[in-house]
């Protein structure tokens, strides 16, 4: 009974751990985690979240958030540190959306804006700083963005502007003359509350104080670099080897304890000396991959884009730390899941699936470069 009291929270750990889980969720195979101040619909408590970040899954694994007067877009990134999200339209047509866009009742504004004048004109009078909007575009007409600031004051006869509107752009620099834009590019969107730039600035995690209050506080629940690292491995090792190891020191512990009460009900009975000996116990045997095995796994080198041939390219579900350039990742072959090397070798020398989606997978070809 004294071992079981010693052992009971190695295996009450990892459950009060998930219990009080707020850190992170997933939607299926995504390439990036949802924090706070994100959740998805119906995953978590409420207080896990905050009000108007709330975001939901669809089933082809597409992450959405809805704008209340905007309607639905689909998310490309989170960049929680400098409190940025990428968004794109289901349609692949943003600038339609643009041309009604309205951010009332929402956390998120736009960084930075720019003058744009919508034109319509037949295609045989456009001027070379007029490009078509295919998705607004027909084939007898084409409609053009064009920075306000960039248009000159005076328009082709067969031209005629639809609406000048304040848009959403990536970056704050300005625009060269004559410039060709047809607005392609991902919405990108920030918010100011909450404010979690000071704790994603020290590697915290940022959260309500308490499940009944507004106040937000910073959490040393996550790191990056090294010290995550530690943690990471630390809790697969008491996941995968500290729990089996002390159910079998439990079953051996009460395998000796039965056989001296045996051997003590057989002395009592005949008073003679007797030796009991006591089986050695086993070695107990790593239930990974050989190194071998785990060297034959494909090992990629990542370039400028930082991009990796998996489906998780935004960072190691392991250790949750950020991909970085000229850093090397393992992929585990047929689901095409990549982890950083340390993260995945360690996982694999005691596991035999991927830590993802559980396959198990099968040696892959040499290893490749990523420009």
């Amino acid at each position: 009974m004294g071992i079981f009291k010693v052992l009971f929270p190695f295996f009450m750990f990892p459950i009060i751990y998930a219990s009080n889980d707020c850190q992170f969720s997933v939607c299926s195979n995504n390439s990036f985690l949802i924090r706070f101040p994100f959740q998805l619909e119906g995953e978590q408590h409420p207080y896990c979240g905050y009000p108007g970040f709330n975001l939901t899954c669809t089933n082809d694994s597409k992450i959405v958030l809805k704008l209340p007067y905007s309607g639905e877009f689909y998310v490309r990134n989170i960049n929680y540190l400098s409190q940025q999200i990428q968004l794109y339209d289901p349609d692949d047509c943003l600038p339609k959306r643009l041309l009604s866009l309205n951010f009332s009742g929402s956390p998120f504004i736009a960084p930075y804006t720019r003058n744009y004048t919508f034109l319509r004109c037949p295609s045989k009078n456009a001027g070379s700083q007029f490009i078509p909007i295919d998705c607004l575009s027909s084939s007898t007409n084409f409609v053009s963005a064009i920075p306000t600031v960039n248009l000159d004051n005076s328009l082709p006869e067969s031209c005629y502007v639809i609406t000048r509107l304040t848009i959403p752009v990536a970056w704050s620099g300005q625009y060269q003359e004559n410039i060709r834009d047809d607005l392609s590019e991902d919405l990108r969107l920030t918010w100011d509350k909450p404010d979690c730039r000071y704790c994603e600035s020290q590697e915290q995690l940022c959260g309500f104080e308490s499940s009944n209050s507004s106040q937000i506080d910073c959490f040393s629940g996550y790191q990056t670099g090294a010290s995550q690292h530690d943690l990471r491995v630390f809790r697969i090792i008491t996941l995968c080897i500290a729990g089996p190891a002390a159910v079998f020191a439990i079953v051996m512990v009460g395998c000796v304890c039965y056989k001296d009460r045996i051997v003590n009900a057989h002395n009592s009975v005949v008073p003679a000396p007797a030796t009991v000996s006591v089986a050695p116990q086993p070695d107990i045997v790593s239930m990974g991959l050989d190194e071998s095995t785990i060297e034959s796994y494909e090992k990629v080198v990542l370039g400028e884009s930082r991009r990796v041939p998996g489906p998780n390219d935004g960072c190691c579900w392991i250790c949750l730390s950020d991909y970085s350039i000229k850093e090397t990742v393992r992929c585990i072959p047929e689901c095409k899941h990549c982890f950083h090397v340390d993260c995945i070798d360690e996982w694999l020398r005691i596991n035999t699936t991927c830590p993802v989606c559980r396959n198990t997978p099968s040696p892959p070809p040499h290893p490749t470069i990523i420009p």
